[in-house]
């Protein structure tokens, strides 16, 4: 009898998953527009009332940006405001929506990666995941490997597309 070889095991490449660098926290926004009069003018006595009494509990340990969907013209210290109320309650706030604020984390992340590993190796940055992943990441992510890997690819290491191979030294 015959033994069956994994070839895609056996080739070395590596697969490198950028699901593995998901926050660790959820990514929430809270909406400023929720808070204006008609959904367009900011009040600041009724608007501190309800932050005040805004319940907070559901954006706990998660990372929050504070958005306006509205064209309102929003003053800052609004969104300070929040910001401040938030302080002890979240794992992080900024001034962004969540996609924006996903693609923020995602660079931190890849950014610290130690990305040593990959020195002259076939890389497959791992592709048709959950979608929470933004394309900005895979952008960066090759961006970084780039330095170290000697070609990446993306998709699984069965069915990938080329995207970068070193140049041949002379």
């Amino acid at each position: 009898m015959e033994v069956i070889q994994n070839k895609v095991a056996e080739s070395g490449i590596l697969v490198f998953n950028l699901e593995d660098l998901l926050p660790d926290a959820p990514v929430k926004e809270i909406d400023l527009a929720d808070f204006l009069s008609g959904g367009f003018i900011l009040k600041e006595k009724p608007f501190r009332k309800d932050v005040v009494e805004f319940d907070f509990a559901p954006f706990e340990g998660a990372h929050v940006g504070v958005i306006c969907s509205s064209d309102a013209i929003i003053p800052t210290w609004a969104f300070m405001l929040i910001a401040s109320r938030l302080n002890g309650v979240a794992a992080s706030v900024t001034s962004m929506d969540a996609g924006a604020l996903m693609a923020q984390l995602f660079s931190r992340a890849l950014e610290a990666f130690d990305w040593s590993s990959y020195q002259d190796k076939i890389v497959v940055i791992k592709g048709c995941g959950s979608g929470d992943v933004p394309a900005s990441a895979y952008v960066e992510a090759t961006a970084h490997l780039q330095r170290f890997a000697s070609k990446i690819m993306y998709g699984e290491p069965c069915s990938s597309v080329p995207i970068w191979r070193r140049p041949a030294s002379k």
